[in-house]
């Protein structure tokens, strides 16, 4: 199942991997975003987003202590230097399986791409209106400051746009574009690639969303930059 770097004989630090987790019952994972609390660091109250931090060990997630969150302006232009704190994953989300399932899907690139057992998981909805678009990306081109990165996307409805773009440098034309369909889990390594993904906007007259997780291997706390 797993389209795997180690599979393909591929350095994980020049190369990305695209795969479709067919186990995983995303159905169960969408009702968890529905009470997600809005993102105060962001003006326009279109992103609505939890963090929390897992260690792997033996194949099994440990939820570790509460911590903040930090980036500095090298890495995000619009929140650098700002210490931000997020509201931890539900409790009963973060013990399904299939969100399990994700999230070790994640390490198994990790566990061949860099020495660190840690996972930051993001979970973000993004919004749009008739009246508004939705940017899953206000800071722009970007790279996070980690080893590894992973999107999983969960859910789109009544949106277009919002395709996700590997670049080699910002000066570049992407060298992977491709809008990320609900089940599909893009994984790639920080260090080779800065990313982005466009805005969305609605495609009805219903509110649209775009759902995904966001992993980072390891994850990001003041001082780690």
């Amino acid at each position: 199942m797993l389209l795997s770097l180690k599979n393909q004989n591929v350095n994980s630090f020049t190369s990305y991997a695209l795969e479709a987790l067919t186990t995983v019952d995303i159905d169960k994972l969408k009702p968890f975003f529905d009470d997600l609390p809005v993102d105060p660091y962001l003006k326009g109250s279109y992103r609505f987003r939890r963090l929390s931090h897992f260690r792997v060990e033996a194949d099994r997630l440990v939820h570790l202590p509460h911590r903040l969150f930090f980036q500095t302006k090298d890495y995000n232009p619009l929140l650098g230097n700002v210490v931000r704190e997020y509201p931890e994953l539900a409790d009963a989300l973060i013990e399904l399986e299939d969100f399990q399932k994700t999230v070790l899907e994640f390490f198994e690139f990790c566990k061949l791409c860099s020495t660190a057992n840690e996972i930051g998981v993001h979970q973000i909805r993004i919004t749009s209106s008739s009246q508004h678009m939705g940017s899953p990306a206000p800071e722009g081109i970007h790279r996070d400051g980690v080893d590894l990165v992973g999107i999983f996307c969960v859910q789109r409805r009544g949106v277009e746009g919002g395709e996700t773009h590997l670049y080699r440098s910002r000066q570049e034309q992407p060298i992977f574009d491709k809008i990320l369909n609900p089940g599909e889990l893009l994984v790639f390594s920080d260090r080779q690639f800065f990313h982005f993904t466009s805005e969305i906007k609605t495609s009805s007259t219903e509110q649209g969303i775009r759902d995904v997780f966001v992993f980072t291997c390891p994850g990001l706390m003041p001082g780690r930059n």
